[in-house]
């Protein structure tokens, strides 16, 4: 009633685009505010009572609840995800991310209740995870959700579910900034103005939702730390070599447990339950670990009430990391949980426990820069070395390193910090950690997953879809080329009379000699002008080799469009010349960024065709009925007619008409023509009589 209501009150205002857009944009803020205010109130209140109220009824377990209040969380935790949503399972945004690139960004309304129960209970039980995960997952869920009650297009259900995430992040974290750059940075890869401005919308309203519940005081309240010295940059810079380091471990160690509790012989219901005690039986012994180091019982963590000494393995762990970046703790208890807290969120989120990495690698992050910290000061005495600068960057590192998101980690620190003053630290810090990472392990915290489903990632689309087509598909196989020996004349005429932006360049037995482009003739005649101080050169006097780029980088015709895609990178290529891979010299054709463009559809289309066989095939066997292509032939008995005039067997449906390359979606007023492919589903029994209808006999 009131979709209905509003699709008229729609029609009737037709507001702009623009204008329902960012409306909805806003909603999704508060929606998602509101939703993260109640998620960290929820694990507060369980945390509380999990770990107060079990040890006043039963005080005799003392430490060993530790153990036990983790298993009762996944036993709670596992029937959520097995059977209300297992998209609740894990850290969420690898299945956000795929929402957006593989279903137009639809999500399951029911997944954000899911998320949200799941998540709580895991983190307030002692999971170790973050909560701007399932935020995320819960604020682009709501997103979604109304982008589809809307009925909304792909693009904008889109750039919905990249407000809510956005959101999320903002109103977690207090963090509007860095939350608007994680959904540009990270989901959509890409940034667009219209779609800018709607995520800004979206992340300013949750951040004032969160401040008036929550307070707007930053997440960390730290001295104002700077760089004393310029030559502390480098040991910034091996910092980020470190945390590169760290950052892929934390990520191999995650989906080693994941493919470990995958192969397990158990009830998916069951496996949070066994991650859990094994964080559990850690929490409980390491402590032990560190009073074997000297490490005083305080620090450890090593007591009770345990309300009072919650383990540092446990939860987000953000309440020791404020002492972290003041530099108040001990070296060996920094150093043990860099390799502790990974594994700790191993065991959390790789038995299928739900919550998010972002907050474990922040604080991987900080026990990494802390104990860099600590060397740095032995190591370099003469140098003023503040043990918590060196943590606060560490934070941004590692997770720039595990994401990927160089600014979303340094803008998410700015913001927790309140500290703009180690700009240069984590500039320098976070992008080497990223770009090292990146060389070392192709695949981050969050794509790694979709990889191993066969999903690969390049700048928002799926490039296991550009696997699937090749070069020659796709190619120009009769491009417009010149001749090296023609006059640079001629070559200006034609970048006039095309448009094109360059264009191969052949020898005189009609072989591969280079590329030329406008930008390589204009640079070519500026350098000619200052060398010999000529105000005009006669293009007349120049030839195309003289300007041309020799030896260009080529592509084969059979290989993946992928391939030519990685080609094209790192010298950001326009266009590549296609030679016969028998013969490197042998030109066969031109491929260009709009190909790819094309490609990219081709194999879209090929991929759904397959999933759409898929489809059909299950139908068939379960009900009986069958889908069936036909090549509507002239003069046939449906030849001009519409469909309501056609008496088509009962029971009998016509789904699309592919018609000039265009699929038509057809009704009772559509009309049937000659050299339609027309798809039916029909029963089984009856695919002959249908036949009938468009073809006039049988081969």
């Amino acid at each position: 009633m009131i979709k209905r209501y509003l699709a008229k009150l729609l029609d009737h205002l037709a507001p702009r685009e623009g204008l329902v857009l960012l409306v909805m944009a806003l909603i999704v803020g508060v929606a998602t505010g509101l939703a993260a205010v109640f998620f960290i109130r929820l694990i507060g209140f369980i945390q509380v009572t999990a770990y107060g109220g079990a040890e006043n009824i039963f005080p005799a377990l003392g430490r060993f609840w530790i153990i036990l209040i983790p298993v009762i969380g996944g036993l709670l935790v596992g029937p959520i995800i097995a059977k209300f949503a297992v998209e609740a399972k894990g850290h969420g945004v690898p299945e956000v991310m795929q929402a957006i690139i593989l279903r137009g960004g639809r999500i399951r309304p029911r997944v954000a209740l899911a998320k949200i129960i799941a998540s709580a209970l895991c983190i307030g039980t002692g999971g170790s995870a973050g909560r701007e995960g399932p935020i995320v997952q819960v604020g682009s869920a709501l997103g979604s959700s109304v982008g589809q009650w809307l009925h909304l297009s792909d693009e904008r259900i889109k750039n919905l579910v990249a407000c809510g995430a956005a959101a999320g992040i903002a109103a977690t974290f207090n963090a509007p900034i860095a939350g608007v750059v994680f959904a540009i940075e990270v989901l959509l890869s890409e940034l667009q103005v219209a779609v800018f401005g709607n995520v800004v919308v979206s992340a300013v309203a949750a951040s004032i939702v969160s401040r008036i519940f929550l307070g707007a005081r930053p997440a960390f309240e730290i001295p104002g730390y700077v760089m004393h010295s310029s030559w502390e940059i480098l040991l910034y810079v091996v910092l980020g070599l470190l945390a590169a380091l760290v950052g892929i471990f934390f990520i191999r160690l995650l989906y080693y447990t994941e493919d470990v509790f995958d192969q397990l012989a158990i009830p998916l219901w069951l496996k949070p339950a066994v991650g859990s005690l094994l964080l559990g039986m850690l929490a409980f012994f390491y402590p032990y670990m560190g009073s074997s180091l000297h490490v005083s019982a305080a620090d450890m963590t090593l007591g009770l009430p345990l309300v009072e000494n919650y383990p540092h393995v446990f939860g987000s762990g953000f309440l020791f990391l404020e002492e972290v970046l003041h530099g108040r703790a001990p070296f060996l208890l920094l150093f043990i949980l860099i390799f502790l807290k990974p594994l700790a969120t191993s065991f959390t989120l790789g038995s299928g426990n739900s919550g998010g990495v972002f907050a474990p690698s922040l604080f991987t992050g900080a026990m990494l820069g802390g104990s860099f910290g600590y060397l740095a000061m032995r190591l370099f005495p003469g140098l003023t070395i503040e043990i918590g600068a060196y943590a606060l960057v560490g934070m941004a590192a590692v997770f720039s390193a595990a994401a990927r998101a160089p600014l979303t980690s340094m803008l998410i620190v700015f913001e927790m910090s309140n500290d703009y003053r180690l700009i240069l630290p984590l500039m320098a810090a976070g992008m080497v950690a990223s770009t090292f990472a990146q060389w070392l392990h192709s695949d981050s915290i969050y794509t790694l997953k979709l990889s191993k489903r066969g999903i690969r990632f390049e700048q928002g689309r799926d490039m296991d879809i550009m696997q699937t087509v090749e070069v020659e598909e796709v190619m120009n196989k009769a491009p417009i080329t010149m001749q090296n020996e023609q006059s640079v004349a001629d070559l200006f005429g034609a970048f006039q009379e095309t448009h094109l932006g360059g264009f191969p360049v052949l020898d005189s037995n009609n072989e591969l000699y280079g590329m030329v482009t406008m930008q390589d003739m204009e640079r070519t005649i500026q350098d000619m002008e200052r060398t010999l101080h000529r105000k005009d050169v006669n293009l007349r006097d120049l030839k195309v080799w003289d300007v041309a780029t020799p030896e260009p980088v080529t592509v084969f015709p059979d290989e993946p469009i992928w391939s030519a895609i990685r080609k094209m990178a790192p010298r950001d290529l326009a266009r590549l010349p296609v030679v016969a891979r028998n013969n490197p010299k042998q030109f066969v054709g031109l491929i260009s960024r709009s190909d790819i463009v094309r490609a990219y559809n081709v194999g879209l289309m090929r991929k759904q065709k397959d999933q759409l066989a898929q489809e059909r095939s299950t139908l068939r066997k379960v009900t009986g009925l069958d889908f069936i292509e036909i090549k509507v032939e002239s003069n046939c008995a449906g030849t001009g007619k519409r469909l309501a005039d056609m008496h088509l067997p009962r029971n009998t449906n016509v789904v699309s008409i592919l018609r000039y390359g265009t699929v038509l979606v057809p009704d009772g007023n559509t009309r049937i023509l000659t050299g339609d492919v027309i798809t039916v589903l029909c029963l089984s029994s009856q695919i002959e009589s249908v036949r009938k209808f468009f073809i006039c006999h049988d081969d």
